[in-house]
């Protein structure tokens, strides 16, 4: 999602005005607890839960090294997660790598990740995607980007693409134009992703319910 959490609230309006049948967001999770993503969830009254990494640090002291460090928070992070039973996992802008301590029970309990991506397939991989992708263009090298949203796997941003959008950089745009346009872009993509995601699910459920792993207050990097 954005800054403020519009592809979060996309999802929660699609929801509501029925775009999205038969789903339930069961929590949003955020590393931040400032995260105005949070907000958003509580104003339409979603359980909400704050998995930070600065806090799962200070309560775990004696761990020393930063990679088993972060293995043991993804392994807290999907244990959060499973407790809810959800049907799909909707990252809307997490930006942290999710290992494989997550990626693994998520996938024996037969429940599909998907992420939202600010490029187009095979380009751009990881944070700054908008950025980078202004300044090849402006460097001559591409006239177009994009948004997908794809399913979730180890690789970096390398998941099958369920959504591609496409968008012409205008030679006259600044960074911050491109970025407002694809934000706009990004809000129909998620909801579409998610709306394809869920007619995949297998077996077919009466209800289906999605957990959110909304960035938070600044773009986040789900920590």
């Amino acid at each position: 999602m954005t800054e403020h959490g519009t592809n979060l609230q996309a999802i929660i309006d699609a929801i509501n005005s029925g775009k999205i049948q038969d789903a339930k967001i069961v929590r949003v999770i955020s590393d931040r607890a400032k995260a105005f993503g949070l907000q958003r969830a509580r104003d339409a009254d979603i359980p909400t839960a704050c998995h930070s990494i600065k806090t799962f640090r200070e309560q775990h002291p004696e761990v020393k090294d930063d990679n088993r460090l972060r293995k043991d928070y993804d392994i807290a992070l999907v244990s959060l997660v499973l407790e809810d039973q959800p049907n799909l996992v909707i990252c809307a802008g997490y930006m942290r790598i999710l290992c494989p301590e997550f990626l693994d029970p998520l996938a024996k309990a037969g429940i599909p990740a998907i992420n939202l991506h600010p490029a187009l397939p095979n380009a751009f991989s990881g944070k700054d995607a908008i950025a980078r992708a202004y300044k090849e263009f402006k460097d001559g090298h591409i006239s177009k980007t994009g948004v997908m949203v794809h399913y979730v796997i180890a690789e970096v941003d390398a998941g099958e693409p369920i959504v591609i959008k496409e968008l012409i950089i205008d030679k006259d745009e600044t960074c911050a134009q491109l970025e407002e346009r694809m934000h706009r872009l990004e809000w129909l993509a998620i909801v579409e992703g998610t709306l394809l995601a869920i007619k995949t699910l297998r077996p077919p459920k009466c209800l289906s319910r999605a957990l959110l792993l909304p960035r938070a207050l600044r773009f986040w990097e789900l920590h």
